[in-house]
């Protein structure tokens, strides 16, 4: 199978509405992609329309096409996360037990129809829109679509990698506490968190009725603009509806954290794509206090908020505790042990951080943190899931709680392939805005990487710059683990580099200094178990640490221990390991 490329919903949408395409064509491609990406990845779907009721769905788009009709979305093929209604598939929220058939689809599913859109089919998701991972659904995990040993985010796992994959052109997820956020970071999408109430909730199974907004994943900040033009509205059926105003917000100040309220779980890798990030920023970069923010955040699997979700699911809960996940059984039944007395002291608490978080705004313009702090593995994942899976929502926690509208942009990658990205945030309104700022900072997010359509290997870049440099009488432990060069480059310029006493062969030693200089080196590529393999064969006082390079970036590297020093030589001054030998 090649690689899929990615569907444009104003490309696909400006075509046939043109006539230059016909939606049973778009609809044809999308078959066959299906067919490939199902031998790959099945359980992104929960359910779909069967072929012959999608081509003729696309026939009547074009009917109306050829009618005269003008339609913003003509042809376009999406899908819908199986917490929200589509008339003609069940409803799961991803628990068999839960299943119904909905008479009607959601209000925001109409309004898309309407346009001339074509939903696809049932996406999974974590059970009830509880979780940020993707691993909680009894009809399989939605691993990342850039690489499969990684999860790809939830709860709407199944939207996000059904538009990754190039399945559909965009998706409809959830998002109460980062749902429709966190994958869109980890699998490379925008994604458009609205205001709550800007978008219709009727149609919408709740897991925080008050907070739950249904969101958007696209391939661009223009495709997810054209969805919402469609998408938002006052809908007099749901009595959380707002009938928000567009809030125009400026750009020039940009709030970040603190740099001791910074939390990446141990992760140096997004710590460096944050900051690369934040340095192609065109604004004023202005530090913001986050405790409010994280205590908000807190209120809401640490406090009587957990006890919506419990609400949502009390009928299961009694009368069929077993139908539900386990991890999920946990989390929401953890709800029957807050009283009224609770919630009323957590809405007081909310209220007086909403007052705080307020006057943020006349501070900062807008918000921009990380969407994610880290990313994890499935296996990871599964092994600790809900200390793992609470990391993951660091930085999204409290953004519904107080009100905000968001929007994720995709921004970098880390070497697994799994993408890194931005959140901007804004008070309620700025959906517009946030959507108009993230296309100004970022205009031409980098491509992603290729799809992982083989069961991509795990590797860890090496980073040598002594006996085992190229044409050096130790390069033969990576060429028999098939290491593969990737550059030669050098240090950051904060590195020694120490010509070590009676090493046979001889070898370097190459010590973190603020006031060292930059070192030449190579860069490798081994998979997971040749790194191990090479780790365990490294002779002290040599050890594998992490080194910065020339650009910022971290691998992992030669450093060693102080005995090293002992008897040995400083060749700083030379730049590095060859000018050394050749030395003599």
């Amino acid at each position: 199978m090649t690689a899929l490329d990615r569907l444009s919903v104003a490309g696909i949408a400006a075509e046939v509405q043109a006539g230059r395409r016909s939606a049973v064509a778009v609809i044809e491609d999308v078959l066959a992609r299906l067919d490939a990406y199902d031998a790959i990845q099945p359980a992104v779907w929960i359910s779909r329309f069967e072929p012959a009721a999608l081509r003729a769905a696309a026939a009547a788009v074009d009917a109306r096409v050829a009618a005269g009709e003008t339609l913003p979305l003509a042809g376009v093929p999406f899908a819908v996360k199986d917490n929200i209604d589509l008339a003609g598939l069940p409803t799961t929220a991803a628990c068999p037990a839960f299943a119904y058939q909905p008479e009607y689809s959601a209000t925001v599913v109409a309004k898309l129809v309407a346009a001339g859109a074509i939903p696809v089919g049932k996406a999974n998701l974590d059970q009830f829109a509880t979780g940020l991972n993707g691993t909680r659904s009894p009809y399989g995990i939605p691993r990342n679509a850039y690489n499969r040993a990684w999860v790809s985010g939830g709860s709407s796992s199944g939207s996000a990698v059904a538009v990754a994959a190039g399945l559909v052109a965009f998706a409809l997820g959830t998002d109460t506490a980062g749902s429709g956020r966190v994958p869109a970071a980890f699998n490379h999408l925008v994604g458009l968190k609205p205001s709550k109430g800007r978008w219709s909730s009727t149609g919408l199974v709740p897991a925080c009725r008050t907070l739950d907004c249904i969101t958007v994943f696209a391939g661009t900040t223009e495709d997810a603009a054209l969805v919402d033009s469609i998408a938002a509205g006052f809908d007099a059926t749901d009595s959380l509806s707002r009938a928000l105003p567009d809030v125009p917000r400026a750009r020039r100040r940009i709030g970040v954290p603190r740099a001791e309220q910074c939390r990446w779980f141990g992760d140096i890798e997004s710590e460096f794509l944050y900051h690369q990030a934040l340095a192609g920023l065109d604004a004023e970069l202005v530090e913001i206090d986050l405790a409010p923010l994280d205590e908000a955040a807190r209120l809401l699997y640490d406090g009587p908020w957990v006890a919506e979700r419990t609400a949502a699911l009390q009928g299961l809960l009694r009368d069929n505790p077993r139908a539900i996940h386990p991890v999920v059984r946990e989390i929401v039944e953890g709800g029957f042990g807050y009283s009224a007395i609770d919630a009323f002291n957590g809405a007081y608490r909310l209220a007086e951080l909403a007052r705080i978080a307020e006057a943020m705004w006349d501070q900062v313009d807008l918000l921009a943190l990380p969407t994610a702090p880290t990313s994890y593995r499935v296996a990871e994942m599964l092994a600790e899931p809900i200390r793992l899976n609470a990391s993951l929502g660091a930085y999204t926690n409290f953004v519904n709680l107080l009100d905000m509208a968001a929007i994720a942009v995709p921004t970098g990658s880390y070497a697994s392939g799994v993408g890194f990205g931005v959140t901007l945030m804004g008070p309620a309104g700025t959906d517009r805005a946030l959507l108009d700022a993230a296309h100004a900072f970022f205009p031409a997010p980098a491509s992603p990487p290729p799809l992982d359509l083989e069961g991509r290997m795990e590797t860890v870049k090496l980073a040598v710059v002594g006996a085992h440099l190229e044409d050096m009488p130790l390069h033969w432990q990576l060429t028999s683990r098939e290491a593969r060069f990737v550059t030669a480059t050098t240090t950051a310029p904060t590195y020694k580099l120490y010509a070590m006493a009676e090493s046979v062969p001889p070898k370097p030693a190459l010590v973190h200094s603020e006031d060292g200089a930059a070192i030449a080196l190579e860069v490798y590529e081994l998979d997971m178990a040749a790194f191990g393999s090479f780790v365990a064969e490294v002779p002290p006082p040599l050890a594998i640490g992490t080194v910065t390079l020339a650009d910022g970036s971290m691998v992992k590297g030669f450093v060693a221990e102080p005995r090293a020093m002992t008897g040995a030589e400083d060749i700083t001054a030379l730049g590095g390991w060859r000018a050394y030998i050749a030395r003599g």
